[in-house]
């Protein structure tokens, strides 16, 4: 019987902590688009694919040129 007056207010606690994590999560908008993020994955509408040792990418390009 002692472990119960350890647990249930742990447990209410924690209950309390999770709840107000996700009251939190809906007032800031997190739960309002569900599918927007997965569309936007699958139309990406990258024309050219990306190369290893691209030169815009490693800073080498035109403005990095020494004389």
């Amino acid at each position: 019987m002692s472990f119960l007056v350890i647990t249930i207010p742990v447990t209410l606690l924690l209950s309390a902590v999770l709840l107000a994590l996700v009251i939190r999560a809906a007032r800031e908008g997190q739960f309002e688009d569900w599918e927007g993020p997965a569309a936007r994955m699958i139309h990406d509408d990258d024309r050219t694919p990306e190369r290893e040792g691209d030169p815009d990418e490693s800073g080498a390009g035109p403005d990095h040129l020494s004389d």
